[in-house]
């Protein structure tokens, strides 16, 4: 009745169907993941827009300027006088010494005469 080619041809056909199955159910779930992470985004985006928003509202010049008359005794605010607008360059440099890179007397007195650290730091010993 059934020769053996007919048997093997219906076992492919049946191993066939079944991947095609197992390859749609996985196309649709990595759709609805899609369609989920796209929700987020939209959702993001549109909090990242109400953020901006809220942002312009609370920057603006006349309430800022408000909100200085209103609470200046409290903050002790004052303006800002030009002269105290300098650039990097204008500062005065500090001069380094070893000291100040090596920690200064503090280095040197935790040396033993072996010239180990006898100071421990952290989990080392």
């Amino acid at each position: 009745m059934f020769r053996t080619s007919d048997i093997i041809l219906i076992a492919v056909m049946v191993s066939a169907a079944a991947m095609t199955y197992a390859v749609k159910r996985d196309a649709e779930e990595q759709q609805t993941k899609v369609r989920q992470l796209q929700a987020q985004i939209r959702t993001e985006e549109d909090t990242i827009n109400l953020l901006k928003a809220d942002w312009s509202l609370l920057t603006q010049p006349a309430r800022l300027q408000r909100l200085v008359e209103k609470y200046q005794a409290q903050l002790k605010l004052e303006p800002v006088d030009p002269h105290q607008i300098v650039q990097i360059q204008d500062l005065p440099m500090k001069s380094l010494t070893i000291e100040d890179l090596t920690g200064g007397p503090v280095a040197a007195a935790g040396k033993e005469a072996t010239g180990k650290d006898a100071i421990v730091t952290g989990a080392v010993r």
